[in-house]
């Protein structure tokens, strides 16, 4: 029973600490890529797709505090807004990958790789987001389901923190195109937390419906990573994709 009561408090009152401390992660990885740089980005694209990210951290803090304060109204008035949010996420997000495509002449490895980083990734972030909001009544599960929508988004954190601060670290990650693979090191990270809340969800309510599967869906994502540049269904879809 004490297992339950801490896991329930950590999901309840305790998950917005855990967010501002990803916005803060967050705002190190970007700092001097983007927020020293604000008035030097290429285009619009960038401005558009990192007021939308910053919109859906903030919001991920927010909604667990108003929860917490009981504010439940509040609460379910800005959980409308996400309706509106995580479409603009995805338009904006998939406008800068083909933006980026468009630049190269002829696709590469690397290009397969980034756009199975990119699109992948923001699969899983909407069928993730989809359950929380499916089960939006169910308050233990939806509060489980939006916190595992932030682990598809580590890469983009993780990624620039080991480039800028700890470039050393590529060194010991395997190289698609000749570039270092950096997100094995937000995927690692990302499963292990994943697996430590199966486990801690098992111990506290014998529960493996949200925890062990918000974990299969990454390790498809990261194997498609990894593994998907390398295979013709993929590199066709990737050109189909560049050029539309």
């Amino acid at each position: 029973m004490e297992n339950k009561i801490k896991l329930e408090k950590s999901l309840f009152q305790k998950s917005y600490l855990y967010f501002i401390v990803f916005f803060i992660l967050m705002l190190w990885a970007f700092w001097t890529t983007y927020f020293t740089k604000l008035f030097h980005q290429e285009n619009y694209r960038m401005h558009l797709h990192g007021v939308t990210l910053i919109l859906w951290c903030l919001m991920l803090i927010v909604q667990p505090y108003l929860i917490r304060a009981k504010k439940v109204n509040i609460h379910r008035k800005i959980g409308k807004l996400s309706y509106l949010l995580v479409p603009l996420i995805l338009l904006t997000s998939l406008d800068l990958l083909k933006y980026r495509l468009s630049q190269t002449t002829a696709l590469t490895n690397t290009n397969f790789y980034a756009v199975a980083l990119v699109l992948n990734a923001l699969v899983i972030f909407v069928i993730l987001y989809g359950l929380a909001i499916y089960n939006r009544r169910k308050g233990a599960i939806h509060a489980r389901y939006m916190l595992c929508t932030a682990f598809p988004m580590f890469t983009p954190i993780t990624d620039r923190i080991i480039f800028i601060y700890f470039p050393s670290w590529l060194n010991y990650v395997p190289n698609i195109g000749g570039e270092p693979v950096a997100p094995v090191f937000g995927f690692t990270l990302a499963d292990i937390l994943l697996i430590g809340l199966s486990i801690w969800d098992w111990r506290s309510h014998k529960r493996w419906n949200v925890f062990p599967f918000a974990l299969l869906l990454l390790i498809g994502y990261h194997f498609s990573v990894l593994n998907f540049y390398k295979y013709p269904f993929w590199i066709k879809f990737c050109e189909w994709f560049s050029a539309t």
